[in-house]
């Protein structure tokens, strides 16, 4: 099928579910309750004081970042919440994820900068992190495109996703002033959107390969995984290569020990493997996995281990490798740990870099559920968060746990 036609085409499916700085610690209206779920041998030390989860809002009349002090045993304590000076969005019927999208907040720990997108405006903002607490503020004016969704950062690049219109990435330095856009780095997906796009039709997610080498998009309704080498000069190829996703609606991109591509498919809840070669084709390494829930979207790996919110099922499902790289669920069920009715919407998910906390976020019950991962891959319940903005108009989407 050509470019142009499979453009065109639409997977016919429904995602179907069941002025600068802090605006004040006090002024943080979540909540925290602690629950258990059972004994599980924890991983390593017990988190360092300072470290932090940040949520991104996502708010429509003016984003903001929440922050939460990850404290001993991964507990949350709200800790602030932070404006980032530009305004959330929401895609066109949307059932509980306003931005559609995984990366939508990241951590870049080379810079110590965290990076948000603001849909509403078209914008992005940067904040040095420090412990818990977010300063230097810079909003860069356009993101290079509408809507931007998703970031990916790699040695000292940025490149966010436009998801409105015709879609495209753009790049950036990463500097110690913030975010300079790269010249000549900008380039378009060629799809055929509104400005506020559709959500089954937006690009799921902007992921750069281990070492920076490639490029890599997921287009749902296209059902195209796209591929851009990257330059020494840090720009894309002019034309992405446009390989055909092995599962539906691919949406979500993350990557094992080995640098082996592991990519989350909404339409059947499937993962599907694959090596990303120098020349940006990709080959199947394992088809398809399904997990027998309702729209797989996000994906994150915890070491050996990968977990998944699907959104349709309210549920997490548990994925290890072994030492060949072959994928498993780590419980027939495809549920890691059991449904909690305070626990509705599960969206975006966040894995601590020392890998014994994941972190998930609620939308319709406006929560973030934080576990510990235990030695076989279990997720034993530590706290909940509540009172973040839950899904309505719009909801909170994107979180980052350092």
């Amino acid at each position: 099928m050509s470019r142009h036609n499979r453009r065109r085409s639409t997977l016919r499916f429904r995602l179907t579910v069941g002025a600068a700085g802090v605006l004040a610690a006090a002024a943080a209206a979540a909540s925290v309750t602690v629950a258990s779920a059972g004994e599980t041998r924890p991983r390593g030390d017990t988190a360092k004081a300072d470290h932090a989860v940040f949520v991104q809002g996502d708010e429509l009349d003016g984003n903001t970042i929440h922050v939460f002090k990850r404290g001993e045993g991964g507990r949350l304590t709200a800790a602030g919440r932070y404006a980032t000076g530009g305004r959330g969005g929401d895609q066109v019927d949307a059932p509980t994820d306003s931005l559609a999208s995984q990366g939508s907040l990241v951590y870049d720990q080379r810079s110590g900068r965290l990076l948000a997108v603001n849909a509403g405006s078209g914008t992005v903002t940067s904040f040095r992190v420090r412990g818990r607490k977010l300063s230097d503020r810079q909003v860069v004016w356009s993101s290079g495109g509408d809507f931007p969704s998703s970031l990916a950062v790699s040695g000292g690049l940025a490149y966010v996703l436009n998801a409105g219109g015709a879609g495209s990435v753009q790049g950036f330095r990463i500097t110690a002033r913030g975010l300079e856009p790269l010249r000549g780095s900008h380039r378009s997906l060629g799809l055929d959107n509104k400005k506020v796009p559709l959500f089954s039709s937006s690009p799921g997610q902007v992921a750069f390969t281990p070492g920076g080498g490639q490029l890599v998009v997921t287009t749902k309704s296209a059902n195209t995984i796209e591929v851009f080498p990257v330059g020494r000069d840090g720009r894309p190829a002019r034309r992405a290569v446009i390989n055909d996703s092995a599962g539906g609606v691919p949406f979500a991109v993350t990557f094992d020990r080995s640098g082996r591509m592991l990519v989350a498919e909404a339409k059947d809840s499937t993962v599907t493997t694959y090596k990303v070669r120098a020349d940006g084709t990709l080959a199947v390494l394992q088809k398809s996995l399904p997990n027998g829930q309702k729209t797989l979207c996000w994906l994150e790996r915890a070491g050996d281990f990968f977990y998944g919110g699907n959104t349709g099922s309210s549920t997490v499902t548990g994925y290890r490798t072994d030492r060949h790289g072959a994928l498993s669920l780590t419980d027939a069920s495809g549920v890691a740990t059991p449904p909690s009715a305070a626990s509705q919407g599960v969206i975006d998910v966040a894995v601590t870099k020392d890998e014994r906390f994941l972190y998930v976020q609620n939308a319709t019950s406006g929560t973030v559920d934080g576990f510990r991962v235990g030695e076989n891959g279990s997720l034993t319940k530590v706290t909940t968060v509540t009172g973040l903005p839950s899904f309505a108009e719009s909801g909170m989407e994107g979180i980052v746990a350092v």
